[in-house]
């Protein structure tokens, strides 16, 4: 019999050796299942079901204890710790922590997960038969997601980012009762930064796909995020002394996005629904709250 690290065993309990714990027997190689592993009493003659893995001083051991994985299965683990130049620790359920090695990370530091975060993960074996984990990619996702339902355009969803790019990020949507959870992917300019990889993020259904893919977006629908960004330039009118910001249709991009946190288009199509409201007048590229602008005038005459 083969003792592979990673695997689920029943094995013969052949010996207690006091103080370490009992020997189980594999057939040419015994193995050892220390008092801190056990969940049951057990005495030699017995048979338990055990978990092969690596301790701390690379010798092969068992547990009575039950992984969240074992090799080559695929679990969403929690990032328990991050080594800068390891990578990350995952909690596998065995009081003790999965390496997933710094090169299955992103390149960009700022895409690596975080203490907390969640990361799509297959157990496998490293050079020396040492048990790692590496991230799951689409081609061992896909088999277990499921097509999107219609009724899911435009509502609000749950989702863990499993590989983060510049251009888009992609994630599993949470399926709840439905199963494992659908594929989708939020465009670089629906989102308001990167996304890190294992990162869970509350995301819109906005269109869904004949393969039963999603495109997400992580704003509101444009009439009802037009309303936000309207009250969000108003307030900011509103503190301003005289009423009055340097800020219109002519100003830049990346200054409306550093000053409101949206893009341009989005505050053009709020400045226009303020304008057409009554509420804010253009002048001299500044925006002035209604009746600020000829107090201002009224003023500068006097």
């Amino acid at each position: 019999m083969s003792l592979i690290a990673g695997t689920v065993l029943s094995l013969p309990v052949s010996r207690e050796v006091s103080p370490y714990g009992y020997f189980l027997s594999g057939g040419t190689q015994d193995v050892l299942l220390h008092y801190s592993e056990l969940t049951r009493e057990v005495k030699p003659g017995d048979t338990v079901e055990v978990f092969l893995f690596y301790d701390t001083e690379d010798r092969l051991a068992a547990t009575m204890k039950k992984p969240f994985l074992t090799l080559g299965e695929l679990a969403l683990l929690e990032v328990a710790d991050v080594h800068p130049r390891l990578g990350c620790f995952l909690e596998m359920g065995l009081g003790r922590q999965l390496l997933l090695p710094i090169r299955e990370l992103p390149e960009l530091r700022e895409l690596h997960p975080k203490v907390g975060d969640r990361v799509y993960v297959i157990m496998e074996h490293d050079k020396q038969g040492r048990l790692r984990a590496k991230l799951a990619g689409e081609q061992e996702l896909a088999p277990l997601c499921f097509h999107a339902p219609e009724s899911w355009k435009d509502e609000w969803k749950e989702a863990i980012v499993y590989k983060p790019l510049q251009m888009g990020t992609f994630v599993i949507v949470d399926g709840g009762v439905l199963g494992f959870g659908a594929i989708g992917m939020v465009h670089a300019s629906e989102r308001p930064r990167l996304l890190r990889l294992g990162e869970q993020v509350k995301v819109r259904v906005a269109f869904v796909r004949e393969d039963g893919r999603v495109n997400l977006s992580m704003a509101a629908r444009k009439e009802i995020g037009m309303g936000e960004d309207a009250e969000r330039i108003l307030s900011y009118l509103e503190s301003r002394p005289g009423g009055g910001m340097p800020y219109s249709d002519a100003t830049a991009p990346d200054l409306i996005k550093q000053r409101f946190g949206i893009s341009k288009s989005a505050f053009k199509r709020a400045l226009g629904k303020l304008m057409k409201e009554g509420k804010v007048t253009q002048s001299e590229n500044w925006t002035y709250l209604a009746g600020a602008l000829k107090d201002k005038e009224n003023h500068e005459a006097e």
